[in-house]
């Protein structure tokens, strides 16, 4: 979960260096993107987890 965050993180950096005027808009965007898609995956693992 942390790993996925810490790539999009780095992802929206990347973005917001490359075509952005210094503001963080891709970072925040991207860390929200990653933080939805590592709750999504968690949650998908969870409910196969069988008592």
């Amino acid at each position: 979960m942390g790993i996925t965050i810490y790539l999009f993180v780095l992802l929206g950096k990347w973005l917001d260096s490359n075509y952005n005027d210094g503001d963080k808009l891709y970072v925040i965007i991207m860390t929200l993107l990653g933080v939805a898609i590592s709750l999504y995956a968690v949650l998908k693992q969870v409910n196969r987890i069988k008592y």
